[in-house]
């Protein structure tokens, strides 16, 4: 099956990837500075485009917000759990990781993949079962971030925390019944944030392998807050806490 990125700035963002796609279809008569864009990069890597009719185009993409074009590219190359920890090396910076505990819905995955991108995480962790792949929606939802950030698929979350936590990583949970909140924890050092189901939260087994678990308190009717702005909330606070220990050169 084709792997369909839709929408101008997803397409742009599969351009500037370590993996453009194959080739790039565009609705006959679309124009824009986006669309320029996409043309004078796609030639410069080397990327067919090709101008098609409406139903030609309707027949490789029904997604409302394609925006007049789509590109086609290969499949979401998953890494080992080794690459997502090189990823940091490379860098000289403690290992900052998204784990996602069976997130079902793929606008939610998206959105917590574009957050952990621009917080500066260096990879994410999904399971095989039970959870979105990294497909067409999430490519859009997040705004082409899922084309660049590495990412790891694991048979075992649970266990992919034990193995972690041996190589120095902390894990921190969120939980609504979370010990600190999540603005009061220490996130220097190596962290993996784990982000759980929309509906059920962490799974217990996973629960029980955090170190941490931090809430996010609620001042509302409401009891909770959606996956990916729970998430992002989590995933700012650690950026922001990382950015100002490394800024005067300390580690946990």
């Amino acid at each position: 099956m084709q792997n369909l990125i839709t929408g101008r700035h997803p397409v742009l963002e599969s351009l500037r990837s370590d993996t453009p796609p194959e080739k790039i279809y565009i609705l006959f008569g679309t124009r824009g500075s986006a669309i320029q864009q996409i043309q004078q990069l796609a030639k410069r890597q080397g990327v067919p485009v090709k101008e098609i009719d409406r139903p030609r185009f309707l027949e490789l993409s029904s997604d409302p917000n394609a925006q007049g074009v789509l590109a086609v590219g290969a499949s979401k190359q998953y890494v080992d759990l080794e690459a997502l920890l090189q990823v940091s090396a490379g860098k000289n910076e403690p290992p900052f990781l998204l784990v996602l505990d069976e997130i079902e819905d793929p606008h939610n995955v998206g959105a917590l993949i574009r957050t952990a991108e621009c917080a500066g995480i260096h990879g994410v962790i999904l399971p095989k079962h039970h959870a979105a792949t990294l497909n067409e929606t999430v490519a859009k939802a997040s705004a082409g971030a899922s084309l660049h950030l590495p990412a790891a698929k694991v048979t075992n979350i649970a266990s992919t925390l034990d193995e972690l936590r041996s190589r120095g990583v902390w894990i921190v949970g969120t939980d609504m019944q979370g010990e600190k909140a999540y603005d009061e924890m220490d996130y220097r050092g190596a962290i993996a944030i784990v982000v759980g189901n929309e509906g059920k939260g962490i799974r217990r087994l996973v629960k029980e392998k955090c170190d941490f678990l931090v809430k996010i308190p609620m001042y509302g009717k409401i009891g909770s807050l959606n996956a990916s702005v729970a998430g992002g909330l989590v995933l700012f606070a650690a950026a922001r806490s990382r950015q100002a220990i490394q800024a005067r050169g300390e580690t946990r």
